[in-house]
């Protein structure tokens, strides 16, 4: 459950990875499904403009986030910083619904690798998102 008394849909954990960006909209959920990543949060008051509609902000970081972790998720030792990311906002969300970014890695490469999401709001389509990333090898530990 969530704090709004909603339940979380079967098969969402607690996301694994803190931001200070993301930290003000917890608690957020993932799942993964084949190639899929999901990153999910049930939309509440924190995360709306003004009229009480998802703000594309909010929808941006997070397809940004769940469209990096796609592509990280698939290699070893990398991290990966945005190059560019395109998002098109087709619908609203509103508080109460369950949101989930659909990320998948469309290619996987050394030095770059690209990604897309579809942004669902309790099943409706509301944005799609492309990325593409520089994948940075970590230094060994």
């Amino acid at each position: 459950m969530t704090g709004t008394g909603h339940p979380i849909p079967p098969g969402f954990e607690p996301h694994f990875r803190q931001s200070p960006v993301t930290d003000p909209w917890e608690p957020l959920y993932i799942k993964r499904s084949g190639p899929d990543f999901i990153l999910a949060l049930r939309i509440d008051r924190q995360h709306c403009n003004a009229r009480g509609l998802l703000h594309g902000g909010v929808i941006s970081a997070l397809a940004d986030n769940a469209m990096g972790l796609s592509c990280i998720l698939q290699m070893e030792n990398v991290s990966a910083l945005t190059v560019n990311l395109a998002v098109d906002f087709l619908h609203v969300g509103k508080i109460g619904h369950w949101l989930e970014v659909r990320a998948r890695p469309d290619k996987l490469g050394r030095t770059l690798s690209f990604a897309n999401a579809r942004i669902f709001a309790d099943d409706d389509l509301i944005a799609r998102a492309s990325a593409t990333f520089r994948i940075i090898a970590r230094a060994a530990e």
